[in-house]
């Protein structure tokens, strides 16, 4: 399955846009091995506005969409078992000051899950949301914050696509 960028809409605002150059909104990585998985991971664990962002993870089956969030929820301190949410769509995690919500919506259905499971709620608080297969509830989700798309080009290399379509994002991805 392919997966069309995660970008935010144009607004064009007359001077203001002429006034200060775009900030970059996409870079692009190589992960050679898993250790570049986690060191790309400990950076991005380093950022503070990480606390509060929207993280969507794109990729195939086996990319290694889930084996990022575990390095990531392990640099930002959150002990214990580490599972994939595919079943229970959701996991909740507590890192030393921050809450973390680790969605997989593989199996998403029918958007009246949404608003079952308090998913609404999730968002409208403080804290990280990670999703995996985000394009399964994207009616439903706000914009992200960093959009991560993974290809495996083989068992251990990985092209990596970072879009960021708000403040937040390029703040980020500047930073990384």
């Amino acid at each position: 399955m392919t997966v069309a960028p995660h970008t935010g809409q144009i607004v064009e605002s007359g001077n203001d846009a002429a006034a200060a150059p775009p900030a970059e909104t996409t870079r692009h990585f190589t992960w050679h091995s898993e250790e570049d998985t986690a060191a790309f991971a400990q950076r991005l664990a380093a950022q503070p506005l990480l606390a509060n962002a929207f993280v969507t993870l794109h990729g195939d089956l086996g990319a290694g969409k889930t084996t990022l969030v575990r390095h990531l929820l392990r640099a930002l301190g959150v002990q214990g078992r580490i599972k994939s949410p595919t079943y229970a769509v959701v996991e909740p995690h507590e890192a030393p000051s921050f809450s973390i919500w680790h969605f997989d919506f593989y199996r998403f259905d029918d958007p009246r899950e949404w608003e079952d499971a308090g998913f609404r709620d999730i968002f409208a608080n403080p804290g990280l949301k990670v999703a995996e297969w985000p394009e399964k509830a994207a009616a439903l989700t706000p914009l992200a914050d960093l959009a991560i798309h993974i290809e495996a080009m083989d068992d251990t290399e990985r092209k990596v696509t970072l879009h960021a379509p708000t403040a937040t994002g390029r703040s980020l991805l500047q930073a990384l």
